[in-house]
Formats: structure tokens, sequence, C-alpha cells
């Protein structure tokens, strides 16, 4: 009887760990793009990603050595980990610094939602996945809501639209790593797995600064200085970890929920810090986008309790 009453209370604990690293991800996800674009304000782009990601990646493989953590034991595991790290860190965070010197951070964060969206294009047109009319009004709202952003945003009209599609592209890498990540299971601890990924994006990131002339440009003040500190505690070791950590114990569509609240703590955050602008058509779009973001998650809800079902009846017949 004692077994159960531990199993349980494991189980218990591992859903208060999952819920936890879920908030955190919502939260410190969202103020990200405040940091993002204090610290482009003062550092080069690529350099201020790449020393963000090598010194948190640093920490993070020091405190797995000293903790004696199981490493990955084949060189194949090492580059299929460090192939997610350069999707998600190098291309997609790499892709928003650079952007955010020029796009207002909750626009940012606002097409930053379109992540669940791009999942499940991904899932129809590569894996051949079915779709529901749920699910296709979804991305049909969804995508709508970005051309809503796009067209009618008063502070759109303000940058170059180039930066607005570097954006969205950055988004749609992200979901692609996100899918690949769960496609292979590696030796080896997960915080371990989370340095590998870190310490590869930076010095892919770090060698593009390098080739872009950005050391030459460096000047650390107190705004940049702190941009990358709140980054690389709250963004990497704790922000980062923890999606990581849910992506291996949820779905990816349940996981990618966090999209909900990222836009609204960054809008917040924008207007309190920044002063930047917000107006009806912000507002609009914002639950525009979530609303298509909505519909294509709960599709899925609906299809695996579908696929439940059905296996029920076949059982039962």
């Amino acid at each position: 009887m004692k077994w159960l009453v531990t199993d349980m209370e494991t189980m218990k604990s591992e859903k208060i760990k999952e819920i936890l690293a879920y908030i955190s991800v919502c939260i410190f996800w969202g103020s990200t793009y405040l940091a993002i674009r204090i610290g482009v304000g003062e550092l080069p782009p690529m350099f201020f990603a790449g020393i963000r990601f090598l010194i948190a990646g640093s920490l993070v493989l020091i405190f797995a050595y000293i903790k004696g953590m199981e490493f990955p034991k084949t060189f194949t595991e090492v580059r299929k980990i460090s192939i997610v790290g350069i999707l998600l860190l190098f291309v997609c965070n790499g892709s928003m610094v650079w952007a955010e010197q020029v796009v207002p951070s909750n626009i940012a964060a606002i097409l930053a939602a379109t992540v669940p969206l791009f999942m499940a294009l991904i899932e129809f047109v590569i894996w051949g996945k079915k779709i529901n009319i749920r699910a296709l009004s979804g991305l049909l709202v969804g995508f709508g809501g970005v051309v809503v952003l796009m067209t009618y945003h008063s502070s759109v009209a303000q940058f170059n639209i180039k930066y607005i599609m570097l954006i969205l592209f950055s988004t749609f890498i992200w979901a692609v790593g996100s899918i690949y990540s769960q496609t292979f299971k590696a030796s080896g601890n997960i915080i371990t797995h989370i340095g590998i990924q870190m310490l590869a994006a930076s010095i892919i990131l770090l060698v593009t600064a390098m080739f872009l002339g950005e050391f030459s440009r460096i000047h650390i003040g107190l705004k940049g200085a702190a941009a990358t500190a709140y980054l690389v505690v709250f963004g990497s070791l704790i922000g980062y970890s923890c999606y990581i950590y849910i992506l291996k114990k949820w779905p990816s569509a349940k996981a990618g929920t966090y999209a909900y609240v990222n836009p609204m703590v960054a809008v917040l955050l924008g207007v309190i810090i920044l002063n930047e602008p917000v107006t009806l058509n912000t507002i609009l779009s914002i639950f525009t986008i979530l609303g298509g973001v909505f519909l294509v998650q709960t599709s899925k809800v609906s299809s695996i309790s579908t696929e439940k079902d059905d296996i029920t009846k076949n059982i039962e017949a």
C-alpha cells in the first residue's frame, strides 16, 4: 500500500513541476521581448544574442558536470540535440533579435503567437495529418489576424515589412524545431541537452557577429548589461529550460499554448516601460490571432478524444 501512496505523491509532484514550468514560460517569455528590445538599443544584435546563450549554456553545462548528470553518449545524439538548439536559438531567436532593432516588442510578441498555427500547418502539409473544419477555420482566422496587424496597425507603416516577415519566418522555424525535438530520444539528462543546445547556438551566433563586424561596435552600458543578465537568467536558464521540460512531458500542441499568455504580458510591459502604443487594431489583432490558436488547439484535443473513442469501440466490438 505504501508503494501506491508513494507513486501517487510522485505523480502529483511531477504535475506540480509541469504546471510551474508552464507558468514560468508564460510569464518570463512574455517579458523577454521587452528585454530584447532594450538590449538591441545598445548592443549589436548577433553579439547580444550570442553572448546570452554562451553564458547561459556554459553555466548549465558546468552545473550538470558538477552534479554528475549524464551527458549524451554518441556524437549522433549530440548532433541532433545541437540541431534543435540551432533551429530554436540561432535561426529563430537570432531572427527575432535582429527584427526587434526596428519592430516594437508588443508587435513582435503578437506575431510570435502564431507558433501553434505553424505547428498545425506543418503537421497538415508535411506529415499529412487530417485537418477538420475547426482547425482549418483556426488557421484562416489566426493568419487573418496577422493580416489585420500588418495592414491596419498604424505603427507597422513606420518600419519595413521585411522585418515583419523575418519574425513570421522565425516563428515558423520555432515550430519546426519544436516538432523536430520530439522525433528522437537521446541519452543523457535533459539539463545537459539544454546546455548543448544553447552552446551550439551561441557559437554560430558569435561567429555570425564576427563576420558582420559587430565586435568593433560593442559598448556595454547599464541597459545592455541588465538586459543580457535578465535574458540569461529568466529567458534562458529558467524560461528555455522550462519550455524544453514541458515539451518532453506534454504534446507540442499543449506545450504551445503558452502563446496565449505571452502577447498579453509583452503588450502590458511595452506600454508600462517603453510607452509603446496600443491601438484598437492591436487589441483586435491579439484576439483574432489567439482566437485562431484556440480553434486549432481545441480541434487537436477533439481529434485525440475521437481517436480514443474509436479505439474503445473497436475493443468493445
